[in-house]
């Protein structure tokens, strides 16, 4: 316990010290949304990636979808790595920042606002964003609580109400940077924690062939296996089509997320976009590959602990069962491991929602001529709102949406997701755009999400989040073909910052060859 305490106070005197640190670069809100747009490839990297991966993926995703599929779940965090890291920092990376950075963007709202001319789409855009980023929080404090609960048995609500305040503060204090900092610092100590305890986990069922072993020769869950010996080990696992749902959610699912995209606002030059591709798909592999290739041997920990009184799966319950049995300065390791990864997501979170609605939603609708002062002001004021907002769904849930981590965030990826990819990706490529494909997208998104929460037409919510997206990236090029274009002059003008020339060294690009 001694050890495990050290832990923690050396990572929260870091992190608020960061914060302190940072307040300079907090002055104004360009500095305190963006970091200035002069955040290098490192920091960037790292904010993507640890603001991708948290206690909702090594609890929740890791321990639920390892217990369904197996070591075939180790796919999703591969999609994660090659589709929501590499293919989304080469195909948005650097026309997100080009573009934003003409429209004087700030969030994804005001992006759409100005990239599609409509204060009514920025104003929706920013109410979206602000309302299903709230159960992705609360998800997160879950995830946490239940480790901690494990670690130090402290109650689920101390744990909860701990975290909210110490997020608040350093965000508070320092902003973007704040945020871009601890989470290079985080990130670091994500890398060298799942290698560890993945090692550790392996070495207790005598090495990764022992385990496999043990894996393969396991019969239970015949309905689901169809009395396939192996299947846990197989290649594509018991129940591929699911899977596959589960990686398009995960990972195509970053494209549409607002605080994801925000990294792309801030990131500085041409270089950084390079070397931040790299780092961060080299994280995704490492952190999410390592997360659920671990909980694909959740099944080697199938004790009572893991089970209700009716012989139900507590799917969350998993991973903490599973850790349980390290030594302690292991499990020190593991709480500060996800306690990173956790703080970074919320940090990520909290930033995104009060800067959208304060820039989006109150600046020159409801409130006229607000300084910049004023703007600030606001943003902290909004951020400890959504902090409470999140801290009171995390602790008393609803019932039709309380069951575990992964469903909580399904709905909220799905609707944010299923709202935003279609017409921001399209956004950027493709003039014909128009208003009302922007619309059509914002209501098959959130209609299916929410109308599904409700109805359950769709098994999984996490497959009716997919369904979502990939409804989106349809509907949006047939309403945009069928509906009025938009001013001409106006799209042209909005393009033509992708058009401007810029001189590079010829390590960079090779010249045209001149013909003789």
């Amino acid at each position: 316990m001694f050890i495990k305490i050290i832990f923690l106070i050396i990572f929260f005197v870091v992190m608020i010290g960061v914060g302190v640190y940072s307040r300079k670069h907090a002055t104004n809100v360009n500095d305190f949304v963006l970091g200035g747009r002069s955040v290098g490839p490192w920091l960037t990297a790292f904010a993507y990636g640890t603001s991708y991966f948290s206690a909702v993926v090594f609890v929740g995703y890791a321990g639920q979808f390892g217990y369904k599929y197996g070591l075939a779940s180790t796919w999703i965090g591969i999609g994660n790595a090659l589709i929501g890291s590499l293919l989304a920092w080469v195909i948005l990376g650097r026309r997100t920042r080009i573009m934003s950075n003409h429209l004087t963007a700030a969030t994804m709202p005001d992006y759409f606002g100005k990239r599609y001319n409509s204060k009514s789409l920025r104003i929706a855009a920013s109410a979206i964003s602000f309302i299903f980023l709230i159960p992705y929080t609360a998800s997160v404090y879950n995830g946490l609580s239940r480790l901690f609960g494990m670690a130090f048995d402290v109650p689920y609500e101390v744990c909860v109400i701990v975290m909210a305040v110490l997020t608040c503060v350093y965000v508070i204090l320092g902003g973007y940077m704040a945020t871009a900092i601890n989470d290079f610092i985080q990130g670091i100590v994500m890398l060298v924690g799942i290698v560890a305890v993945i090692a550790a986990v392996l070495s207790g069922h005598g090495g990764f062939m022992e385990a496999v072993r043990s894996l393969a020769e396991m019969e239970s869950d015949v309905a689901v296996t169809m009395g396939q010996k192996g299947a846990f080990t197989s290649f594509f696992g018991p129940d591929p089509f699911n899977l596959l749902g589960v990686i398009i959610l995960t990972s195509l699912g970053t494209w549409g997320l607002p605080q994801m995209i925000h990294k792309f606002y801030a990131i500085k030059d041409e270089k950084s976009i390079q070397s931040g591709t790299i780092i961060s798909t080299f994280f995704a592999v490492i952190v999410s590959g390592g997360c659920y290739f671990l909980g694909g041997f959740g099944r080697l920990f199938d004790t009572a602990a893991i089970h209700k009184a009716d012989g139900s799966v507590i799917y969350d319950a998993i991973i903490p069962e599973m850790l349980s049995t390290l030594p302690d300065i292991l499990v020190g390791v593991v709480i500060v491991l996800v306690l990173s990864a956790s703080m970074s997501t919320l940090s990520s979170l909290v930033l995104t929602s009060s800067s959208t609605l304060t820039l989006d939603f109150l600046k020159d609708n409801f409130i006229k001529k607000m300084s910049e002062k004023k703007q600030l002001l606001c943003m902290r004021i909004l951020l400890v709102f959504f902090i409470v907002c999140s801290v009171v769904l995390a602790l008393f849930p609803p019932q039709s949406i309380a069951q575990f981590i992964a469903q909580l965030m399904g709905i909220s990826w799905g609707a944010l997701a299923g709202a935003f990819l279609a017409p921001f990706l399209y956004g950027l490529y493709w003039k014909g755009v128009t208003r009302a494909a922007v619309w059509a997208s914002f209501i098959c998104g959130i209609g299916i999400t929410v109308s599904n929460l409700f109805l359950s037409y769709i098994a999984s919510p996490i497959n009716a989040g997919a369904i979502a997206m990939i409804v989106g990236l349809i509907v949006v090029p047939i309403v945009s073909l069928i509906t009025p274009k938009m001013n001409k002059k106006e799209v042209d003008e909005i393009f033509s910052c992708l058009e401007e020339q810029v001189v590079v060294d010829k390590k960079i690009a090779l010249p045209k060859e001149r013909k003789k």
